[in-house]
């Protein structure tokens, strides 16, 4: 019964967001959209698009220094949060998340909650990024009120986060810590309990202060490649934009990025983007143009690469783990 509730409230939110975009698609001039984009300059389209692969590099450099203990390379991290962004773009809920942690786990024969547990602290400090920019936008730039009112709650929720990683930083353990295989035939609810103790064990033996602060640091990188992203978009259309505005677009954008309503949010961003600027007092056709551009240079290039990476993952042959302990 639960479960029919569950999939008629969230065929009921589709079916709503499908509509608001639908409403929104008419009434948008089209053709001037298109005229807008088919006069942007190449060369600072191709700069961004450069500078947004980058930004994925760096996010999965970032999930390596977690991942590094636990025998994973650079180029196995990379490859794989390049194959998970592919497949974000094409699934919804961030499904390409858990198929990172499937494709790291299943290539080194490590523990799936070791992984996991390093995937949630490259999150957590991908959040850190997020609230820090959103802190430091909010009280030292001109943003709309529609972004500027977060200022506090921006505050609050970074104080939250960095409260968090105190509290993981006060009890580190030793590493690398060893796959926990259990006798076959154990009770599910076993198994659950034991992973969960092994996930938050990885947790606390994985986060450490230098990890923390390079990490954190790439978390701002990243972040600034994405300003600088959707920055130079806007200014290839000739958009009216400052700075200041690409940043709380941005930040308007990402407010919900641990969910994705639609594959890729194809449409939710092109919305989100178009009443953001027309907040700031810009013209919402040539606002969806540059949206429109700016997914098109984020998702394509990541999803061809990623799709193309995902079978390596898949099709490869899992390493024998090592000795367990049970």
């Amino acid at each position: 019964m639960k479960r029919n509730v569950k999939r008629a409230l969230r065929a009921s939110a589709t079916l709503a967001i499908v509509a608001l975009l639908v409403i929104f698609a008419r009434r948008i001039n089209w053709h001037t959209t298109w005229t807008s984009i088919s006069e942007a300059a190449p060369r600072p389209l191709l700069l961004a698009a450069v500078l947004n692969v980058i930004s994925l590099l760096v996010k999965g450099t970032r999930w390596w220094i977690f991942l590094r203990p636990q025998g994973c390379s650079l180029g196995l991290a990379l490859r794989a949060t390049v194959a998970g962004a592919g497949l974000n773009n094409v699934l919804v809920a961030n499904a390409g998340e858990a198929a990172r942690v499937m494709f790291v786990s299943r290539v080194t024969g490590g523990s799936s909650a070791g992984v996991l547990a390093a995937l949630t602290l490259e999150r957590l400090f991908d959040a850190i990024g997020y609230t820090l920019l959103l802190a430091l936008a909010t009280l030292f730039l001109d943003l709309p009120h529609s972004v500027a009112r977060f200022r506090y709650g921006a505050v609050v929720l970074l104080l939250l986060v960095l409260a968090l990683l105190g509290y993981l930083l006060k009890r580190p353990r030793s590493e690398p810590l060893g796959r926990r295989i259990l006798p076959p035939g154990t009770a599910f609810l076993m198994r659950a309990r034991s992973f969960g103790a092994h996930f938050v064990e990885n947790l606390q033996g994985l986060i450490t202060i230098p990890r923390a602060a390079l990490a954190t640091l790439l978390s701002i990188i990243a972040w600034s490649l994405q300003v600088a992203t959707y920055h130079l978009t806007a200014v290839a259309l000739h958009f009216p934009i400052l700075l200041a505005g690409s940043i709380a677009i941005l930040l308007t954008e990402n407010i919900g990025f641990l969910l994705r309503a639609t594959p890729g949010n194809v449409g939710v961003f092109q919305f989100v983007y178009a009443v953001t600027a027309s907040a700031m007092g810009l013209d919402s056709d040539a606002a969806v143009a540059v949206a429109v551009l700016l997914q098109t240079l984020q998702v394509v290039p990541v999803t061809l690469l990623g799709v193309a990476l995902a079978p390596e993952f898949v099709f490869r042959k899992k390493r024998k783990p090592p000795e367990a302990v049970v």
